[in-house]
């Protein structure tokens, strides 16, 4: 049955007013169309459809419930109520009917997931009472379906390898282009959308293509594409991505296993955030998931990495009395856990425990002590073990324990310890490979002993283990290092006769070898002739000749270098940034400098609020503080917060300028936008309010700052630098308050005061300075003090000096025999 005409019209009417709201963002940040548009015809629909049952069935309401259920818990479209749209969104209980039961699961981790703080704030040992308390010993163990293990074929698959590819070309993003990915990506099987999102170099653009690939209409991620996703931010410190994956998949009625809690805590523990790593066990258990191996082990193993032993060992045993069996995968984190916090002979003894518990130890328990062993250089140690583990575990050392020790010792640039088990390992029938060898000859190579080096070179070459091109790289390197750079040019060349073709990174140590010797312009003609020995610069290339300009002085040529870098699609960092438009600001071109950054910013490199600090700092070394008022007012346009030390930089500049009340406003917006000032912003208000001699506009502008950040040492400086500038009496009144706490520090501000009443004439001042002192139980300085009773005694005020040296001879400092001259 068609619709009626009024019902299309009004379909149509809503449609057009929706539309006008429409607007288009990539990932966030560029092109797709705002969801108030469907929820405005999907509220339409829902109310048509609870009086007419033709719309009932053309619009399933489960469906438009879990849309709007998307939007409006993750991506906070449902501010729509404020906006006038009211009666947009449809009610969660027009989506999937929860049960009962399960209403108390749902609310309490939505509590958890949606809080910003991860949950209520408990200690560590009452979250695992809870946890093992609320254990259930009867329990089944649930299966869900959907390996996501990485599969190679599918990360090369044509449509997945295109939708990167239009992935990558994000930043010239048009809706022409978003149209071809949404057509894609509805041509995407499950497996092949986590391949799309394994295959993200940045695991914040896998987030961002998430999110947009959820909003799209007519597509529903599967569930092992979250499991993907989960698993892909356990690598990262993206903990609120992960909270708000899981999030999605709870709202959603999406089975979750233990291994997705693992990730989220996994990514908690990556960025910091310990305690709320192990508050996901007890929102994992009222979720209604029980806890299993895996997930104990994660939770082992995130107290271990926080160096938090003594909890995971309370955890282990727990787990044994509520029936949770460990695996050497258990023991072998407790393993490492000793080996960090440098137990060793705890974790030899948890070794040679794990056959009495059930639990052999494998060889990567011992490998783990081995590797600390290395550290330390203890390799008579490391040799008593692999015999313990022949012995004891009847485990013996083949290939791969001989390649495990002799990288390790590489690692820590053992190199003759390292050779020594290469040797030991070819004897005892083992082959090494051009890995093994390549290990040892890159640790020969940085510790400078490159005749070592050559010489197994030659040795992998007679014994037909071709050296690869890792290998010689590593001797190249090693010559440049070692200042021969003539040498590596010839072993360059001499790869090509043994038919090893240099890659970048061979000839991008070779650049770095000439720019440290120098040679920057050599360096620089040998990339111009790159595509001749068929070989592309990368970043790291462009950044190692750029620098080599610029410890040269050669700042234009290292400016065209950053220039060429950005056209190649190459973005420097904002530290290598810094470092050429601070060498700028040093020779005085502050304006070039500023032209460079300006360069970098529309190009799209991520200059950052210490590169703006950096230009402002070189306008106000040239006294040029309209131009740095000027970038100041360019950070805001740019979205670049300014820090404290920007301000201070032009808080400072306006005071030698004598520029008092603009420094004055500008600190108190520095402090409105809540940022603390430092002991530099104190210093520098300071000197420049005290040089004026503009005191009480100081000590107004002090009781702004202190309750912010307190500063103990603020009425000293302000005392002594009275004191330097001629304000002596000034600096008298404030006495007061520094010989509130009566410390070492106020003693020597003290003598400070104390010598400029001298300087001046003023011995009484002084007298009365030294006084103060004796009344807060602060000793003066006996010589200063001489010096002052003798400058009384010569202006004819013999009460006092005598009162001042009598001081000591009460408190036991000064005898009455030492000073005739004064008590005679």
């Amino acid at each position: 049955m068609p619709f009626n005409t009024n019902a299309r019209n009004k379909i149509r009417e809503t449609l057009v007013r929706t539309l006008q709201f429409s607007k288009f963002t990539w990932f966030g940040d560029y092109f797709h169309e705002s969801p108030l548009s469907c929820n405005g015809v999907f509220a339409y629909f829902s109310s048509q459809s609870s009086r007419n049952p033709i719309f009932s069935s053309a619009v399933n309401p489960k469906v438009c419930g879990q849309i709007l259920e998307r939007d409006d818990v993750e991506y906070g479209y449902g501010r729509s109520r404020e906006e006038g749209f009211k009666d947009c969104r449809i009610s969660i209980s027009d989506g999937p009917s929860v049960k009962s039961g399960e209403k108390y699961k749902f609310d309490v981790l939505d509590e958890f997931l949606e809080s910003e703080n991860g949950g209520e704030s408990v200690e560590d040992s009452e979250i695992e009472l809870r946890v093992f308390d609320s254990f259930n010993r009867n329990r089944k163990e649930s299966e869900v379906s959907g390996s996501i293990e990485g599969d190679e074929d599918e990360l090369r698959h044509p449509l997945v390898k295109e939708v990167c590819r239009l992935i990558d070309f994000r930043a010239a993003w048009t809706p022409k282009l978003e149209g071809e990915l949404r057509h894609l990506l509805r041509s995407l099987k499950p497996r092949k959308v986590c391949a799309v999102l394994r295959a993200q170099s940045d695991e914040r653009v896998a987030l961002k293509f998430f999110y947009w690939a959820d909003r799209q209409w007519r597509y529903k991620h599967d569930p092992i594409v979250y499991y993907a996703m989960l698993q892909v931010l356990s690598k990262t410190k993206l903990c609120q991505g992960a909270k708000r994956v899981l999030h999605l998949m709870v709202r959603r009625k999406i089975e979750c296993r233990p291994e997705d809690f693992g990730c989220v805590m996994v990514s908690f523990s990556r960025a910091g955030h310990v305690a709320k790593a192990m508050q996901t066990l007890t929102l994992m258990q009222k979720a209604g998931v029980e806890l299993d191996l895996s997930i104990c082990n994660t939770a082992i193993y995130v107290l271990v990495k926080d160096h938090k032993l003594e909890k995971a060992l309370r955890f282990l045993e727990r787990m044994q009395v509520v029936g949770i069996k460990p695996e050497v995968i258990t023991y072998n984190c407790l393993i490492k856990g000793y080996c960090d916090v440098h137990q060793l002979e705890n974790a030899m003894e948890l070794i040679a425990e794990m056959p009495f518990k059930g639990c052999f130890p494998d060889k990567v328990s011992y490998y783990t002590v081995m590797g600390f062993l290395c550290k330390e250089k203890r390799i008579d140690e490391v040799r008593e073990l692999m015999e313990k583990m022949l012995k004891d575990s009847k485990l013996l050392p083949d290939q791969v324990s001989y390649n495990t020790l002799i990288h390790m010792l590489s690692k820590y640039l053992h190199a003759d310890e390292a050779l020594g088990f290469l040797r030991e390992a070819e004897e005892r029938g083992f082959f090494i490979d051009k890995v093994g060898y390549s290990a040892v000859i890159n640790c020969f190579c940085q510790k400078g002993r490159m005749d070592r080096a050559k010489e197994l070179v030659n040795e992998m070459i007679s014994k037909g283990c071709t050296p690869d091109v890792v290998t010689y790289t590593a001797v190249v390197n090693g010559f440049c290092q070692a200042g021969e750079v003539d040498h590596a040019k010839k072993l360059l060349q001499q790869m090509y006769k043994h038919g090893c073709k240099p890659n970048c990174v061979s000839y991008t140590a070779l650049l770095n070898g000439l720019c440290k010797s120098g040679n920057s312009t050599e360096a620089r003609e040998m990339m111009n002739t790159s595509e001749e020995e068929w070989w592309t610069p990368n970043a790291v290339t462009y950044s190692v000749v750029m620098h080599g300009f610029r410890r040269e002085g050669k700042l234009s040529e290292a400016c065209d270098m950053v220039r060429e870098m950005i056209r190649k699609g190459f973005f420097p960092t904002p530290v290598e940034i810094n470092l050429l438009i601070q060498s700028i600001c040093r020779e005085g071109r502050a304006s070039e400098a500023k032209k460079l950054m300006e360069e970098c910013l529309n190009k799209g490199c991520a200059v950052n609020v210490v590169n703006f600090t950096t230009v402002i700092h070189g306008f106000c070394q040239k006294d040029d503080l309209e131009a740095a008022l000027s970038v100041l007012d360019d950070m805001y346009l740019s979205n670049k917060h300014p820090d404290a030390v920007t301000y201070t930089t032009v808080i400072d500049a306006l005071g030698r300028k004598g520029r008092i009340d603009e420094a004055t406003e500008l600190t108190k917006k520095m402090l409105h936008s809540g940022l603390l000032p430092t002991p530099v912003t104190y210093r520098s208000l300071i000197h420049h309010f005290c040089h004026q001699g503009r005191v009480d506009d100081l000590l107004k502008l002090l009781e702004k700052m202190l309750p912010r950040q307190d500063c103990r040492s603020v009425n000293n400086q302000i005392i002594e630098k009275l004191c330097s500038s001629g304000h002596v009496d000034q600096a008298y009144k404030l006495l007061g308050k520094v010989l509130r706490t009566a410390s070492r520090i106020d003693a020597n501000t003290c003598h400070v005061l104390m010598e400029s009443y001298l300087k001046e004439g003023n011995s009484l001042g002084s007298y009365k300075v030294a006084c103060r002192m004796f009344n807060r139980n602060l000793i003066p300085d006996l010589k200063l003090c001489e010096k002052v009773s003798k400058k009384l005694m010569l202006e004819g005020k013999l009460d006092e000096a005598d009162k001042l040296m009598l001081r000591f001879v009460e408190r036991g400092h000064l005898s009455i025999k030492c000073q005739p001259a004064v008590f005679g």
